[in-house]
């Protein structure tokens, strides 16, 4: 008896500290938390947008870190993406000139200048490919909207001027653009709310492995 009443005892002041205690500020607590707000607000989803942007018009916006591809008007798909750390940001409206299934990767000269390990080449479809599976060409410029194989800096300022998306989320924008789509790059901000979510919002699909690398992920700006 006396056994079973320690027992009790012990169970009661467990469930009290679990209920009484103060919150702390630890390092894992805080990663954790961390890492549940980045995976909440990293989904795609329609949100309620501007009716002065005609079907079809994709809104890259570097202040809300989201890519809007007007669905109709007053509608458009909401995505996560990385963008330009800040000296490499730009803007201006361009037109969607070329659609690459698996785009092959040559780093430019100033690239392997920074970043002696980076490859020379990498061919489309490669796993370390950082163009990802999809690739949409902007005008005449080095710039694309593309997918990535480091889809933990979605959601960053890490590129030299690329727009990157997850690999599921550029292969559905691939099918949902044609070549000739308006593109407008801005740092300003829009003011959205979200209409319904999406069963695959939080899905990313196959965005290439980043646990094997000849070079590191966060060296590299594109």
């Amino acid at each position: 008896m006396r056994q079973m009443f320690l027992w009790f005892a012990a169970v009661a002041l467990c469930t009290a500290a679990f209920t009484t205690a103060p919150a702390v500020n630890s390092p894992v607590s805080a990663q954790f938390s961390s890492f549940f707000s980045f995976s909440s607000a990293s989904g795609r989803n329609m949100v309620s947008f501007s009716k002065r942007y005609s079907p079809g018009t994709i809104i890259v916006s570097f202040g809300d870190r989201r890519l809007y591809h007007v669905r109709k008007r007053g509608r458009a798909m909401s995505y996560p993406i990385a963008v330009p750390r800040p000296e490499a940001r730009w803007g201006g409206t361009l037109r969607v000139s070329q659609k690459r299934v698996n785009p092959s990767w040559r780093p430019t000269a100033r690239m392997r200048r920074e970043d002696p390990t980076l490859p020379a080449y990498v061919p489309g479809g490669h796993p370390r490919n950082p163009l990802g599976s999809r690739a949409l060409y902007l005008g005449s410029t080095l710039y694309r909207i593309h997918g990535t194989d480091a889809p933990q800096l979605i959601g960053r300022q890490v590129s030299s001027g690329c727009i990157r998306m997850h690999n599921s989320h550029v292969e559905e924008l691939y099918r949902k653009t044609r070549v000739g789509a308006r593109v407008i790059v801005t740092s300003r901000r829009f003011r959205t709310s979200a209409i319904a979510s999406s069963p695959s919002s939080n899905s990313f699909g196959s965005s290439g492995s980043s646990s094997s690398r000849d070079w590191d992920p966060f060296n590299r700006n594109f």
